[in-house]
């Protein structure tokens, strides 16, 4: 574990960091407060740091007030190394910021017991925000596939509509299903039918820019948010995606099946104030295109068509 030291008594600089590395752990020395808090602010900096109470330029109880107040690193274990044993002047540490106090001279068992101490802490800190970045994920990404969920990828096309808006820049949308995706589940099962539902999303995956969003629209439907692209620059993303789900055969243990995906493509133009029910209405109308054209292929349709036609409400539900 990385430990730093801040001291500016270098004979106690020198016991610590000859004791912590006995114990098996790397040591970061300051011998000032201020350089102590720019290590602190390091990107790889120690999770745990033992601070002298009194220090040049910042003492270790300014340090904690200052570690306590920031809200976008990751948790640093503290112990304040002092001489102080007034009860009011270790409350005032702890209400500080410090985790915890070790009083000179220390005692290498009880340094030991202390450094244990604070690393189950980290541990069990670390546990919590591994367990919380899980939740996080699962409450946005589809469970079989990875890909955003559907309430994710709605999120994300209503965020890049608005932004499309504002910067006045075009924005495509992509829905596209899987051609006789029933005939894969009832002819193979449901297993192998989510072999291809993974197969297909990695081959999507692949092919779009990384700022792309591809999300699982609902069964074996999807939809992508392609930023900044216009009707022709989406409608060849798309056919990249087609090409590149249907020139391989999607292999599984039972063989290898050949699949193939229809696409509907919808884009708005530079500054184009539109509806995000709209924009999906016209890639679902495209998509319903592609099917009757006979699959496999890529349909888009313009947002005015929408329009003229007095498209009715769509529900977009989460």
């Amino acid at each position: 574990m990385k430990v730093l030291v801040a001291d500016d008594d270098r004979t106690m600089t020198v016991l610590l960091r000859a004791t912590l590395a006995k114990l098996g752990h790397e040591v970061w020395v300051a011998d000032d407060g201020e350089a102590a808090w720019r290590l602190l602010q390091e990107p790889d900096a120690p999770k745990l740091a033992i601070l002298d109470w009194m220090m040049p330029g910042m003492s270790g109880v300014e340090i904690c007030r200052k570690v306590r107040q920031r809200t976008d690193a990751p948790y640093v274990y503290i112990l304040l190394l002092t001489a102080l044993d007034q009860l009011d002047d270790l409350v005032e540490g702890i209400e500080a910021g410090a985790d915890d106090y070790i009083t000179k001279p220390f005692k290498v068992k009880e340094l030991r017991a202390r450094l244990r101490a604070g690393q189950r802490i980290l541990d069990l800190q670390s546990d919590l925000l591994a367990a919380q970045a899980q939740l996080e994920n699962l409450a946005t990404h589809d469970f079989l596939t990875g890909l955003w969920n559907r309430r994710a990828v709605l999120e994300r096309l209503a965020q890049e509509l608005a932004r499309s808006q504002r910067e006045r820049n075009p924005l495509g949308v992509i829905l596209t299903d899987i051609d006789h995706f029933k005939r894969v589940n009832d002819t193979y099962g449901h297993a192998r039918g989510d072999q291809v539902l993974q197969e297909v999303a990695k081959r999507m995956t692949e092919t779009v820019r990384p700022y792309d969003a591809v999300g699982r629209y609902g069964g074996e439907e999807f939809l992508i948010v392609v930023a900044d692209c216009d009707i022709q620059q989406t409608f060849g993303l798309a056919e990249r995606i087609r090409r590149a789900i249907s020139a391989v055969p999607t292999a599984m243990t039972s063989g290898a099946i050949q699949i193939a995906n229809s696409f509907g493509v919808s884009a708005t133009k530079p500054g184009e104030e539109v509806a995000l029910k709209d924009l999906i209405e016209a890639a679902d109308r495209a998509l319903y295109r592609a099917k009757q054209n006979g699959r496999n292929r890529v349909e888009w349709c313009a947002l005015d068509e929408i329009a003229r036609a007095g498209a009715a409400h769509v529900e977009i539900r989460p």
